[in-house]
């Protein structure tokens, strides 16, 4: 498992790298020495590269996909380059104007997304949030990170882009772990009001909401949460920082991700029970 944004990073270019040196051996270059002299560079250049040591220009990526007679994998491998180092933001960095700002940036991905697939293991979505709930959270990451106290005008614009969840022609899959039902965040009072409207949200025809059971056997471990908006890009949250994914092939990997989860949740009548077991048990 990665320990950090940074680290994350890192193992993204060594990913990249380990396979630009597997297309090029199946092309039937058997050196790094071999493929730099084909591609008119130095073999220090390809061995870098492959290393994950320099990270690639589109033009590099380019000489990789045609020698290597595989010219389908070049937007694949552009869309890989790009977002390496571009795949996170920190958390400090991102909140440093308050939280107001970051649930305004998200407004046009919101807008046009068509399709939301959400998972989370230990809260309960923003998108399906009640303003009490998002402020009692909101308030613990200003109170952890000491940044600017905006939490009314961040719940505001939270609430608010709960809209897209009124329109009918929009798909909601939505996935939590049983754990996010039980862990508090406000009073007893705040719960149950949460839980409450979590049940109101899955009678909505465009939302699937399953929730993991804690006794269940496992298929899949339990993630970080993340968010697949169509097949576009997920957002992934780290405890230190955002993580952007766009590149088709992890796009893909985190679909895989979401069906494996959805397979060992309890949707309908099962899913209610285990909702309104979670409200019994607030006392």
């Amino acid at each position: 498992m990665v320990s950090s944004p940074s680290s994350a990073v890192q193992a993204a270019r060594k990913a990249l790298g380990l396979r630009l040196r597997e297309m090029r051996k199946a092309a039937g270059f058997g050196t790094a020495r071999a493929f730099a002299a084909r591609a008119g560079w130095s073999e220090s250049k390809a061995s870098r590269i492959e290393n994950g040591v320099t990270s690639p220009t589109a033009e590099d990526l380019r000489r990789y996909a045609v020698l290597c007679g595989a010219p389908e994998t070049y937007p694949d491998l552009v869309a890989t380059s790009h977002n390496i180092d571009e795949m996170y933001v920190e958390w400090r960095r991102l909140q440093g104007r308050g939280l107001r700002p970051v649930q305004q940036a998200h407004i046009p991905l919101y807008e046009r997304t068509q399709h939301f697939r959400i998972y989370e293991p230990g809260v309960i979505p923003g998108l399906v949030q009640t303003p009490d709930y998002a402020r009692a959270i909101m308030g613990r990451i200003i109170s952890f990170w000491d940044i600017p106290d905006d939490v009314g005008d961040a719940v505001t614009v939270r609430i608010g882009r709960q809209r897209v969840l009124r329109d009918a022609g929009r798909r909601f899959g939505i996935l939590v772990e049983e754990t996010a039902l039980r862990s508090r965040f406000g009073n007893a009072e705040v719960m149950a009001a949460q839980l409450g409207h979590l049940l109101t949200v899955a009678s909505l025809g465009q939302v699937s909401l399953g929730v993991i059971p804690m006794t269940v056997d496992r298929a899949m471990w339990p993630l970080e949460g993340f968010w697949i908006f169509d097949d576009d890009q997920v957002i992934v949250e780290l405890a230190t920082a955002q993580v952007t994914v766009k590149q088709p092939s992890e796009v893909f990997a985190y679909a895989r991700m979401f069906a494996e989860l959805a397979t060992m949740a309890s949707y309908g009548k099962q899913a209610r029970a285990l909702i309104v077991e979670a409200i019994d048990a607030l006392g």
